[in-house]
């Protein structure tokens, strides 16, 4: 089967570091894509892998004619590596996936034909099974999802990752808006497209160690607040307010003890209200920070990953990774 211009099918997937695994996901996924009577191409973006998934995937692709490759000059991160997918995905419908199989390929042929047959622009799955993830990953997962939508208000579908589908509309969307740190379990719900679920159990790591350790987690996290409410902010408010509060209280207070008569030792009450005010300040002005970097990022204008090679680009039109 031919890759065409516009194939019907586009699986985006971001690679890093995934050398012992990138077989296996080939051995899955080629069956069911071929099974599929559809046109399709695998776009894998390798985010500046340092071991041999480079040579690994020049291997796959001279057996599999649907496979293309484009290569990240230097590591920019998940999210940023399925941009990067995703402005180059041609098909007319795009699913994204991670290489370690812990999302089954199988559910793509359910994705697929749940939104044809309901007209569906997004598709979502859904993970209803996660007993194969540790007790610690659960809970923070669970903690995840609670906190994104109590700060941001988003009907975020639970336990809903980066595995989905999206329409050449949805994803069309996604390309034209200017963000440069994405999260796109908030930006595409946020689009307000028509959306269906297909479940799913969560499986097992089929080889290598997970790319999303606990520091990756919280800056996810910590991009998923700045970057879809104004909350901390608001927060930062309510202490200052809390704090104003409690120095009137304070001041009444020791107005009342003199007043009455008493001596009050004033080492002990300056020294807690000097440390309270003094952490105060420190958090709003962090929470602040957090904002101004995101304004400094934005106004550097530089693009979020750099492209290297693209397999589907010949040598003469090979551009300089902005964007296309």
């Amino acid at each position: 089967m031919s890759v065409d211009v516009m194939p019907q099918l586009s699986v985006v997937v971001p690679v890093f570091n995934e050398q012992d695994v990138l077989p296996l996901f080939a051995e899955r996924l080629r069956p069911v894509l071929d099974g599929l009577g559809d046109s399709y191409e695998v776009l894998t973006v390798d985010d500046g892998s340092r071991d041999a998934t480079p040579a690994v995937l020049a291997r796959m692709r001279s057996a599999w004619p649907q496979l293309r490759v484009v290569r990240l000059r230097r590591n920019a991160g998940h999210q940023n590596a399925l941009t990067a997918g995703l402005h180059r995905a041609r098909g007319r419908y795009v699913v994204s996936i991670d290489v370690d199989l812990q999302d089954p390929p199988e559910v793509i042929a359910d994705m697929l034909a749940l939104a044809r047959g309901e007209q569906l622009d997004v598709v979502h799955g859904v993970r209803t099974d996660r007993s194969t993830d540790s007790p610690f990953k659960r809970w923070t997962a669970g903690l995840y999802y609670r906190l994104i939508r109590r700060v941001t208000g988003s009907a975020v579908p639970h336990n809903a990752g980066d595995f989905r589908l999206l329409s050449r509309t949805a994803v069309d969307a996604l390309t034209e808006l200017p963000e440069l740190q994405p999260v796109y379990r908030l930006l595409v719900p946020w689009l307000g497209l028509p959306s269906g679920e297909v479940p799913y159990a969560r499986e097992r790591r089929a080889a290598g160690r997970s790319k999303y350790p606990l520091g990756k987690m919280i800056r996810l996290a910590l991009d998923s607040v700045t970057g879809f409410s104004a909350a901390p902010l608001r927060v930062a408010t309510w202490l200052g307010c809390a704090g104003i509060a409690l120095c009137f209280v304070t001041g009444v207070a020791v107005l009342a003890t003199y007043l009455g008569g008493t001596v009050v030792p004033g080492w002990t009450s300056m020294f807690v209200a000097l440390v309270f005010l003094g952490a105060l300040q420190l958090l709003c002005l962090g929470l602040l920070g957090e904002y101004v970097a995101r304004i400094f990022t934005t106004i550097q204008g530089r693009p979020p990953y750099v492209v290297t090679f693209d397999s589907a680009v010949t040598p003469n039109r090979r551009t300089a990774g902005v964007p296309s």
